[in-house]
């Protein structure tokens, strides 16, 4: 079993990690995953909350809001919609954050889209609010 995997963290502002990795916890669509080295091939979709990699030079923590995770063989890649590191977030990323998703929500109640499109708005400005309670912002 390999020690570390490559892991990478692109979003569409910059590319925000590039560093061999331990471990990484993956906020995924379906529920919390860890990935460590020689994990199985998988793909999943990201909701808001927080990446961590632990890795030879210590961990780094993520806010993502949503995107993309590949592992692949060696390597991790995440493709976020939004990413920000832990230690550069401020009540006002966050409070814009909400805002964004409870604009999606009410924009989402008020369309004749079926119901998913105003279930899945509801989840994401929850998981925006609980995710700025969990960081204490």
């Amino acid at each position: 079993m390999a020690d570390t995997m490559q892991f990478d963290l692109v979003s569409p502002e910059r590319r925000l990690a590039s560093v061999p990795a331990n471990l990484v916890q993956i906020p995924g669509a379906d529920g919390d995953m860890t990935a460590m080295p020689d994990h199985a091939p998988t793909i999943t979709t990201l909701r808001p909350g927080l990446l961590r990699v632990e890795g030879p030079d210590g961990q780094s923590e993520y806010v993502v809001t949503g995107g993309f995770a590949e592992i692949g063989a060696g390597a991790i890649t995440v493709l976020a919609e939004k990413a920000i590191p832990v230690n550069e977030v401020t009540r006002a990323h966050l409070d814009e954050l909400i805002a964004d998703a409870r604009a999606a929500h009410d924009a989402a109640k008020d369309s004749t889209d079926a119901n998913s499109i105003v279930d899945d708005a509801a989840k994401l400005l929850a998981d925006m609010e609980a995710l700025g309670d969990h960081m204490s912002l």
